[in-house]
C-alpha cells in the first residue's frame, strides 16, 4: 500500500515542473485527493456498499473539484492535473500512467444501464483540457487527446485526436504519438499535443508546397519556351506577354502563417 502511495506521490513529482516537494503535493494536489478517496469509494461500491461509495465520491467531488464515478476503473500513476471539473463515469477504464488535465469528460451517449457506456484508456494516455471522450469505446496505448477535443470512435494506440469531431492522426512510428524526433519519442509531453499535430495546418502546408512545386515546374517551361525561340527567327515572339517565367509564390510566407 505504501509503495502505491509513494508512487502517486513520484508520478507527480515526474510530470509537474511546478512540483517542489513531497509534502506540497501530498497537501495541495487536489489531483492526488481525489485518487486517494476514490480507492476506497470503489472498494465500497464492488463490495456492496453502494451508498457509502457515492457519498465518499460526492465528498471528493466537493473536496477537490473532481468528479468520479465509485465504479470507475482506475490504474496506478494516474496524474490529475490542475483536474477542476473533470467528470469520469460509471463504466470508465482508466489505464495505468495516464494523465488527465483540467475539464475533461469520460462520459457516455447510452441510457442503458448494465452496459459499457463509458472510454476505456490504455496506457500511458494524454487527455487534454476540455477534451470530451464520449462513448464505451477504446483509446489506445500512448494515444493523445488534444484540448478540447470530441472524441466518439476508437483511438488507434500512439495516434493523437484533434477537433471536433476529432480527426485522427497516425503515428509516425506507429508506436507513440510523439511526432517530434526518434530520440523524443519516449518524452512526457504537457498537454499532450506537439507542433505537428494539427491535421488542418498539415494539410494546408501540403497544399502550398504542391503549389510551389507546380508553379516552379511552370516557370521553367517558359523558360524553355523562351529559349526556344530565341532561336527561332520566324516565331521569336511565341512566348506571351503575361508569361510567367519568374516564380512568385510565396510559399515560405504563406507557411509561416499556417505555423511550423
Amino acid at each position: 500500500m505504501f509503495a502505491r502511495l509513494r508512487s502517486d506521490i513520484q508520478c507527480i513529482l515526474d510530470r509537474d515542473p511546478a512540483a517542489r516537494s513531497t509534502w506540497e503535493v501530498i497537501t495541495c494536489y487536489p489531483g492526488l485527493h481525489a485518487i486517494w478517496l476514490h480507492r476506497p469509494a470503489y472498494w465500497c461500491w464492488h463490495n456492496g456498499l453502494k451508498w457509502p461509495g457515492r457519498f465518499i465520491s460526492h465528498f471528493a467531488r466537493w473536496f477537490t473539484g473532481i468528479e468520479i464515478h465509485p465504479g470507475a476503473k482506475i490504474g496506478e500513476r494516474v496524474f490529475f492535473d490542475h483536474a477542476m471539473g473533470v467528470v469520469v463515469g460509471e463504466t470508465a477504464e482508466i489505464g495505468d500512467g495516464c494523465t488527465i488535465y483540467q475539464g475533461v469528460t469520460l462520459g457516455g451517449t447510452s441510457l442503458y444501464k448494465g452496459t459499457k457506456r463509458h472510454p476505456t484508456l490504455g496506457k500511458d494516455v494524454v487527455v487534454s483540457a476540455g477534451a470530451k471522450v464520449l462513448g464505451g469505446f477504446e483509446v489506445g496505448d500512448g494515444a493523445k487527446i488534444g484540448s478540447n477535443a470530441v472524441v466518439i470512435k476508437p483511438v488507434p494506440a500512439g495516434a493523437t485526436a484533434v477537433g471536433i469531431p476529432a480527426r485522427i492522426i497516425p503515428s509516425k512510428e506507429g508506436q507513440s504519438a510523439d511526432v517530434t524526433e526518434p530520440q523524443q519519442a519516449r518524452k512526457f509531453t504537457a498537454y499532450g499535443i506537439t507542433q505537428e499535430d494539427d491535421p488542418l495546418s498539415q494539410a494546408m502546408r501540403g497544399l502550398i508546397d504542391n503549389a510551389s512545386s507546380q508553379e516552379h515546374q511552370i516557370a521553367l517551361l517558359w523558360q524553355a519556351i523562351e529559349k526556344l525561340s530565341a532561336n527561332n527567327v520566324q516565331n521569336k515572339d511565341c512566348v506571351p506577354c503575361d508569361a510567367a517565367l519568374k516564380e512568385q509564390f510565396e510559399a515560405g510566407k504563406l507557411n509561416e502563417l499556417v505555423g511550423k
